[in-house]
């Protein structure tokens, strides 16, 4: 922010790979304004009909700005591959445009920094037998989820074609080893940190104003029936 860089985090994964755990560590210590993150829906029909690229250009960072995005435009080599949600030439127009298209964020002076999230056959198996047992996160599986166990073999030749072809020196792909949570969370967070060229800003004192009193001011009374049970 004191340098008004503008900062793009793409992170992906296969599902409970630990995206969503990850983004939720960088953030919580972060001030929204200028650090948000960008989890799109599937594409609506209109969107369906735009340039593939539009939807997420529409959400990239202005100066002094970070956004992570919570999957991203590497849906297109993924599950919209892996599932037929997209057709051999849309899939092949992806890999012929998205190098292009992280240059230009480049040269524009984004810092583009993408991480791939890697757990094994057995430890997703894990997770989802988990997500299944715990009503408190059976809200993570989806159906798409739960087909997307049974193709593993499919996302994980779709995963390897992503990286061959869309590893560039300009915007490379990073690769986190997720088996355990935390050394991930860790080990992604120090090296985000080292990607980011930063130094320590004097903070701007804060003086907290004298509150103004006036002699005449009276507080209405709040009726008991609008106040919140005490149950604790």
């Amino acid at each position: 922010m004191h340098k008004k860089l503008k900062v793009v985090v793409v992170f992906e994964g296969r599902d409970a790979a630990g995206k969503g755990g990850i983004i939720k560590r960088i953030t919580q210590r972060l001030n929204p304004r200028v650090c948000r993150v960008c989890a799109l829906p599937a594409p609506n029909e209109r969107e369906r009909t735009q340039w593939y690229f539009q939807r997420y250009v529409a959400n990239l960072p202005a100066a002094g700005e970070m956004v992570l995005f919570d999957r991203s435009w590497y849906n297109r080599a993924g599950v919209e591959r892996v599932m037929g949600f997209c057709t051999d030439q849309e899939y092949e127009e992806f890999f012929r445009t998205v190098p292009e298209f992280e240059k230009m964020l480049v040269r524009s002076g984004i810092i583009l920094i993408k991480y791939w999230f890697s757990i094994t056959d057995d430890e997703q198996h894990l997770r989802f037998k988990m997500r299944i047992h715990d009503p408190l996160r059976q809200w993570k599986l989806s159906p798409m989820d739960l087909e997307s166990r049974r193709r593993w073999e499919l996302y994980t030749k779709a995963k390897e074609t992503m990286l061959e072809r869309t590893h560039i020196q300009e915007s490379r792909w990073w690769v986190v080893e997720a088996v355990d949570k935390k050394r991930a969370r860790l080990n992604c967070i120090s090296h985000l940190l080292g990607e980011i060229p930063y130094e320590e800003v004097p903070p701007t004192p804060v003086v907290l104003p004298r509150r103004v009193h006036n002699p005449n001011y009276l507080r209405g009374p709040v009726p008991r029936d609008m106040y919140v049970p005490a149950v604790y």
